[in-house]
């Protein structure tokens, strides 16, 4: 999605610039063509013939540069880019931008875009909790301002805390996603992520070897895909994608009733989760004691979420997923059915449980569309891209029908 796609790279004063060096040569492998423009204050700590060197074009500092043959370097430089991002994005860059002040070339052409905006901060972590940088950012979200990071580590000043720039993998994933075309723009998407833990008494349960990984890049490709997402997790060691609404569960009655509650304002439905198929019946208040006897427990099945939702009358459009230890395309094919809904992931399990990579098959009425082995990450928007085309498609066999009906 980023091939051929043109980004200006904002480089303000701060020791983070040198990482926008390195986020410059990670952006031109990409295949993206970089623009680079820097603040007075952005020289005294990085060389411009550094960034003309990674960047292959030239660099640009002045508001007057003469090499515009209309004294506008603001209206050409802005004009043809797809995305401006400043990174690294000081206080006072921020206040500008808060303000629309214009005194330098980057704050000029910021003002003058046409194009969408991404700030990554990066400052010492009192700078970033003094109160007017927290207005100051809250504006420009609300201005429409993409804010990527920051995160806590160790600073230059010695320090550690919140403030430090977003590393260069993380901001070149982020630009990446901001090519995305918004094919879900402004739909709710309700996903389920993650494993469910059974209790058996206090300190032990049933449960399994979900991560949440896939169900967690879900939310994430959805979000890049402009849709409004919630994401119904059980207990997972995940940060939740930046944009998302976490509700967090335990058990599968509790995801259930989450489901319940949420599913009413949803247009997709993404099941992702790893649900355990039973539940103890009488689970014990006290940690249940060893001894030499056999313990028994009684089971009783829990519910079954994606076919609640799939059998909801003006219910939303469901996305099952299958995983399997063998034969997963007969038993995806059987679940398809069964449940009576237009797509299903599968996999098996030890290709994909706990592993950052894995790989899918789709199945819907046309067939089956392999999706080759790469991250999750990858997998999700690929399934999101599969998804929004069968949705869209399924929403205008709907009009027809509705037309008709009132012919």
């Amino acid at each position: 999605m980023s091939q051929n796609k043109r980004l200006l790279l904002g480089v303000t004063g701060g020791i983070a610039a040198y990482k926008a060096a390195e986020l410059t040569r990670l952006l031109v492998l990409d295949g993206i063509e970089v623009q680079v423009v820097m603040t007075e204050a952005a020289c005294r700590f990085v060389g411009t013939a550094t960034f003309q060197a990674l960047s292959g074009n030239t660099v640009y500092t002045n508001l007057w540069d003469a090499r515009f043959e209309n004294n506008m370097a603001h209206i050409d430089l802005s004009r043809s880019a797809d995305l401006i991002l400043v990174a690294p994005a000081s206080a006072d860059f921020i206040a500008k931008l808060v303000h629309g002040r214009a005194d330098d070339l980057l704050s000029t052409l910021c003002l003058a875009r046409e194009c969408p905006l991404l700030v990554a901060p990066a400052m010492n972590r009192q700078m970033w909790e003094n109160p007017a940088t927290q207005r100051n950012i809250a504006q420009l979200e609300q201005d429409g301002v993409t804010i990527l990071g920051p995160e806590s580590g160790e600073q230059a000043c010695g320090e550690t805390g919140m403030g430090r720039m977003l590393e260069p993998e993380m901001l070149l994933d982020d630009i990446r996603a901001a090519f995305h075309p918004k094919l879900l723009q402004d739909k709710c998407v309700l996903i389920t992520a993650g494993p469910t833990f059974e209790a058996i008494d206090p300190v032990r349960g049933i449960t399994n070897l979900s991560s949440g990984k896939m169900g967690y890049a879900t939310a994430r490709a959805a979000l890049e895909a402009g849709a409004k997402v919630t994401l119904v997790s059980g207990t997972v060691s995940l940060a939740p994608p930046a944009g998302a609404k976490l509700i967090s569960v335990v058990s599968a009655q509790e995801m259930f009733a989450a489901v319940e509650r949420e599913v009413g304002g949803a247009d997709i439905f993404i099941g992702v989760a790893a649900v355990a198929d039973y539940r103890v019946v009488n689970p014990s208040k006290q940690k249940i004691k060893r001894s030499s006897q056999a313990l028994n427990l009684q089971l009783a099945p829990n519910p079954d979420i994606l076919s609640y939702v799939a059998s909801l009358p003006r219910g939303p459009f469901c996305v099952g997923f299958a995983a399997e230890s063998e034969n997963f395309e007969q038993h995806a094919e059987q679940k398809l059915r069964d449940k009576n809904i237009p797509v299903l992931a599968a996999n098996l399990v030890q290709n994909a449980l706990g592993k950052d990579e894995s790989e899918l098959v789709l199945f819907d009425d046309s067939g089956t569309h392999p999706l080759p082995r790469a991250p999750k990450i990858t997998l999700a928007r690929q399934l999101i891209r599969h998804v929004a085309e069968l949705y869209a498609k399924s929403r205008k066999v709907a009009q027809l029908k509705k037309n008709q009906a009132g012919t």
